[in-house]
């Protein structure tokens, strides 16, 4: 029952939704229902073909909006609202009055409509009740303060159509093409690791050399790297980690290097020299990145600029050919094709 997002109607501006306090909770009208509408003087019977829950608007089968005869396109259903909508009970057999003398079979319609309170299905992963007219039109003598239930729609099985040429069976759907590689650990030993890359890379190019996998290599255990979001932030993370244990492995380098030939300094001096050499090659590092990001966004702002001229001058060019007007001259020949 939220609101749609902005981004979806400027994708879609067909889809046209109420507001979300006015949009109907619970449905009792659902695809596969026989309603008529109210208005409707003949009681056509309609079937529901589906339903949209953000215009609460109820499409039926067999109606198509007049004037639509586009070509290559399937005519829209035609639509009504939600309230106009009164669901079909049945044809019962109502008692003899006065106009009518013998009892007559008409057709039945729920006027008011009940419902039990909806509980939480786990299994459907939905929300289930029943519904029931507690009072119908015309009224039925024999049941009148009875609560008439009106069961849901069953759905037709969903047939499945025999495979064609190009079609996979379901027996070769169902093959086992890989059988994942036995281990077999003891606690009392070591547990077995896989094979490493390059033994396996070995095994794919050298099918001669003994095969340490045995019929069914375990490929996957290669493929975590490359199937990984190399943008995520752990990865993010880790990256910055790395980074960081680089500079600091940097920095005890120079250290040793300026501690070990001290040159009449103290330790204190040689440390400080060290740090202030470690932070400009870092920073000469981080100068040297940026100029060439620079460069390359240089050399795509130049690409971009050359071709956008070179269009915009082939676009002159026709236009001048285009509007091209030869003067009459006297070594001008107009060909036979021309002449009128």
């Amino acid at each position: 029952m939220l609101p749609i997002p902005k981004k979806y109607s400027i994708r879609d501006p067909v889809i046209k939704s109420v507001r979300p306090k006015d949009r109907i909770k619970y449905w009792n009208v659902v695809p596969g229902d026989q309603i008529r509408l109210l208005g409707d003087k003949k009681n056509t019977l309609h079937e529901v073909l589906s339903i949209n829950r953000f215009s609460n608007r109820v499409f039926v089968k067999g109606v198509v909006n007049a004037g639509e005869d586009d070509a290559g396109k399937i005519p829209p259903s035609k639509n009504y609202h939600y309230s106009r909508c009164q669901l079909f009970l049945g044809n019962y057999e109502l008692p003899p009055t006065k106009k009518s003398p013998e009892p007559q079979v008409v057709p039945v319609f729920a006027q008011r409509l009940g419902t039990t309170a909806p509980r939480w299905n786990r299994f459907f992963g939905r929300y289930d009740w029943k519904r029931f007219a507690t009072k119908t039109v015309p009224r039925i003598p024999h049941l009148s303060g009875d609560k008439i239930t009106i069961p849901w729609p069953i759905q037709a099985p969903r047939t499945i159509p025999e495979p064609k040429a190009y079609d996979t069976t379901q027996d070769e759907v169902k093959r086992v093409t890989y059988i994942p590689p036995s281990f077999q650990p003891s606690l009392k030993g070591i547990i077995p690791q896989p094979p490493s890359e390059i033994e396996f890379l070995r095994t794919l190019y050298n099918p001669h050399l003994p095969n340490p996998f045995g019929a069914s290599p375990p490929v996957e255990t290669y493929l975590f790297r490359e199937l990984a979001n190399p943008h995520s932030r752990a990865k993010k993370h880790a990256r910055w980690l790395t980074w960081q244990m680089e500079k600091q492995q940097r920095l005890q380098k120079f250290f040793q290097e300026e501690l070990s030939n001290l040159q009449g300094r103290s330790i204190r001096e040689a440390k400080a020299e060290a740090a202030f050499k470690w932070r400009q090659q870092i920073e000469e590092e981080k100068e040297a990145q940026r100029k060439q990001r620079w460069k390359k966004m240089t050399d795509e702002t130049t690409l971009a600029r050359q071709s956008k001229r070179r269009e915009r001058k082939e676009a002159k060019q026709r236009q001048r050919l285009t509007a091209l007007v030869l003067k009459d001259q006297p070594n001008q020949v107009i060909p036979k094709d021309l002449r009128s």
